[in-house]
């Protein structure tokens, strides 16, 4: 029997067993209630997880709006090829290998021109290629009798498919021509293997070629005519964001290191650490580097960058620049280091110091002009002269400090047996010294550094005699031809006005 009474505004139950007892029914509620909510708490979460991904992907789009378009361009290529399977009067013309020309398509687009170039003219080169021979082969093959015919074809698949992987381990093979000898070892396999059980060869090589040489065109078409993104471009505008990062890395060191009050707001400390960062973004260009400066030369010619560009001369721009951002890292590891200079050895080099640094930045800052409006620059000569000054004018201060150190000194004027005489003469001798110590090193990789500089205005001058960079001019006529290359362009020029 169950009964129910009225307990405190809570409604109990109870229940009668046989045995004469009575047992109290405890109610689920409250399991249920944290299960419900334990299955609300797990959609929530996945819920937010799903909304920071797609607020992540906005921010990338609004950042970086070309790597929208180029998805764009990707899926009209994809759709403008699928037309060859919708269509019945397109699918009979090729028949049922249009697949091949939806794999191209998905395999050969990539991101800049360039690097399409290169891959479409690879893959149909090596297709060709590989076609061409894989039917010579087997016509020689079906001359001969019936048993020898697959003994042929099996050599002739050893040796070129092992010439054509040697081939990808020579460096200037590989450098532009790795995926064309992959392409040419998988079309000269399948063409040889399965003619020995095709009979229409030659079509069935045919229809391939025919359909990899329309998804290749369908894919250069649409990347050199919607939107393009040029792999010489990219590569210029990243040397230009390089140097300023180098000249605002520099900066950013010998600021810090000489800093005296440490009282600075959170954005400013953000800001500060940026700055000092900037060289590493230089040291890991360089695989970057490389892989554009070999597709830009691929591409034809297109704005200010004719057919010839010497694209290998920015290869030794991030050469020099990786050099000098090696001695920024070590500079960098001075600043937190355990052991420092005192303080009144650091206040007598600092302005020396970020004098150098100052004139040091601006070469760099006159680099990145003379990149960006592809204008020879008329002042290099007089800044890079004036950062030998300031070398100068380091040294000078630092021959002074041993002077300045004795000086600051006390003297010891006491009685002593000759051994403890030398004893006290040696130890104010070897405490400056220690004191010194920290701060010569950060003279000399500032002194290093600027040597460093030269050389990036070396390799900067020789792109501008190889790439024909034309005198610069007065300044209105040098902003109405500069090359729109990136966003920040005047705080260069009014730093230099001021120097």
């Amino acid at each position: 029997m169950v009964a129910g009474k009225d307990m405190s505004g809570q409604l109990e139950w109870s229940v009668n067993v046989p045995n004469g007892r009575s047992e109290i029914l405890v109610p689920e509620s409250g399991a249920v209630n944290r299960v419900c909510l334990g299955i609300k708490g797990l959609v929530v979460g996945f819920v937010l997880k799903i909304w920071r991904f797609l607020e992540k992907a906005w921010n990338l789009g609004v950042s970086e709006p070309k790597k929208v378009i180029h998805c764009v361009k990707v899926g009209m290529a994809l759709s403008i090829v699928s037309l060859f399977y919708y269509m019945r009067p397109l699918y009979e013309g090729v028949g049922g290998n249009a697949m091949w020309a939806v794999m191209t398509v998905v395999v050969v687009f990539e991101y800049t021109v360039g690097a399409t170039l290169c891959k479409c003219i690879n893959r149909a080169t090596g297709t060709f290629l590989a076609g061409s021979l894989g039917i010579g082969v087997h016509w020689v093959a079906s001359q001969s009798d019936e048993k020898i015919q697959p003994v042929i074809l099996g050599i002739s698949v050893f040796l070129l498919a092992s010439a054509a992987t040697f081939s990808r381990f020579i460096p200037s093979v590989k450098a532009r021509f790795d995926y064309g000898a992959m392409i040419f070892i998988l079309t000269f396999s399948l063409v040889s293997v399965s003619g020995y059980r095709v009979d229409k060869l030659f079509d069935y090589a045919h229809q391939r070629l025919s359909t990899i040489a329309i998804g290749t065109s369908i894919c250069i078409i649409i990347s050199m005519l919607l939107c393009p993104i040029w792999a010489g471009d990219e590569l210029h505008r990243l040397t230009i964001r390089n140097l300023k990062k180098l000249a605002d890395s520099l900066d950013g060191c010998v600021t810090e290191y000489f800093k005296e009050d440490e009282t600075e707001s959170i954005n400013e400390k953000d800001t500060n650490n940026n700055n000092l960062q900037g060289y590493k973004c230089v040291l890991n260009s360089k695989a970057t580097e490389e892989s554009m400066a070999n597709f830009a030369r691929w591409e034809p010619a297109h704005g200010h960058f004719n057919f010839r560009h010497p694209w290998k001369q920015y290869l030794k721009i991030g050469a020099a620049m990786r050099n000098c951002a090696c001695c920024i890292e070590t500079l960098n590891g001075r600043i937190n280091s355990e052991i420092q200079a005192p303080e009144f050895l650091k206040r007598h080099l600092s302005d020396v110091c970020k004098r150098l640094s100052s004139h040091s930045s601006i070469v760099l800052e006159e680099m990145a002009t003379t990149m960006k409006t592809m204008r020879k620059s008329s002042k290099i000569d007089l800044l890079v002269g004036e950062m030998n000054f300031a070398v100068e004018d380091l040294q000078n201060a630092l021959e002074s400090l041993p002077k300045q150190l004795m000086i600051s000194s006390p003297l010891l004027a006491i009685e002593a047996s000759n051994d403890a005489k030398e004893e006290l003469i040696m130890k104010p001798i070897l405490i400056p010294l220690m004191d010194i110590l920290p701060l010569a090193t950060v003279v000399t990789l500032l002194i290093e550094i600027t040597v460093r500089i030269e050389g990036i205005v070396d390799a900067v001058e020789e792109l501008a005699d190889q790439a024909e960079f034309k005198p610069q001019s007065d300044q209105k006529k040098s902003k109405q031809n500069q090359p729109a290359t990136d966003d920040h362009d005047d705080e260069t020029v009014k730093t230099l006005q001021k120097v």
